[in-house]
């Protein structure tokens, strides 16, 4: 072996030595993050129903449809995080799991699971290396998770890890719009340094995996009532999480959100120019 060979061996030793590093660095702020703010949550004041039956929960009521009927089957939550979505599913009849890397959130999310007397798979993990066979699950849901974490190697273990013919749907943020980002900027206080709105560049890794991938856009103008939470409710978004905030407050916009989506729906289906203007996409992904 000649020296340009050796030299060319060793640079890219270094190269993946840095880039585990990095990664390591990552997963440890983000465990940490998330496991200081499992430890501020109140038991009492989680949402189980109202994360898909509030009527401000409209992704998630897609993406809810897009699953199917999920009695009898198996499921995981990926990045379930205090475990309502984990709780629904088990509600719904399905043999639900659920994994997280965050041991705090885990922790708050068993003893939501005990609350509602159902059964839940708990694992602590990344979702970049799954500790489940191959082929096992029917379903796959996650939601903001994929923003969070190293995104080619999670779409390949979501992969691995759905049944022949799975299906995976995830909720994600997108980052076109200029205000939210705006918003984004005034929110760090409850916001992770290496989260990352999802480009549709990145959604399309999804194609090199699945046998087919899709997505669609909501909330456009139906964000004016996060402005109505800063400019009239005057929450401070570095210490509110608006986007809970709004699945809590939605019978108290009911009317005014189905004004909004109308208008969405209108300018979405006859302006789609405007999609990536908006806050979230609801990806699914059929194996």
């Amino acid at each position: 072996m000649d020296q340009a060979s050796v030299n060319n061996d060793a640079a890219r030793l270094m190269s993946k030595a840095t880039e585990t590093g990095t990664e390591n660095r990552r997963i440890t702020r983000e465990k940490s993050f998330h496991d200081a703010w499992a430890s501020t949550i109140n038991l009492d004041e989680l949402l189980v129903r109202e994360t898909f039956e509030s009527p401000t929960a409209v992704e998630n009521q897609y993406a809810l449809n897009l699953l199917g009927n999920l009695t009898g089957k198996k499921i995981l939550d990926l990045g379930c995080g205090a475990g309502e979505t984990s709780v629904y599913f088990a509600l719904l009849g399905a043999e639900t799991y659920a994994c997280d890397i965050s041991q705090g959130f885990l922790d708050v999310a068993k003893k939501l699971a005990e609350k509602f007397n159902v059964h839940i798979n708990f694992s602590l993990a990344e979702a970049s290396a799954l500790p489940y066979p191959s082929g096992y699950f029917d379903c796959i849901f996650g939601n903001g998770i994929l923003h969070h974490v190293n995104l080619g190697p999670a779409i390949k273990e979501t992969h691995r890890v759905l049944k022949k013919s799975g299906t995976a749907v995830f909720i994600e943020p997108l980052p076109y719009n200029p205000i939210i980002n705006i918003y984004r900027h005034m929110a760090k206080g409850v916001r992770t340094e290496d989260e990352k709105p999802l480009s549709f560049k990145q959604l399309n890794l999804f194609k090199g995996s699945f046998s087919s991938f899709s997505h669609r856009e909501f909330w456009l103008f139906s964000l004016l009532i996060f402005l109505h939470f800063y400019l009239v409710r005057r929450w401070d978004p570095s210490k509110v999480r608006y986007w809970k905030k709004v699945i809590e407050e939605g019978p108290n916009y009911e009317k005014t959100f189905f004004l909004l989506q109308r208008i969405d729906h209108f300018f979405l289906k006859y302006a789609p120019f405007l999609r990536p203007l908006c806050w979230n996409t609801v990806i699914v992904a059929n194996k």
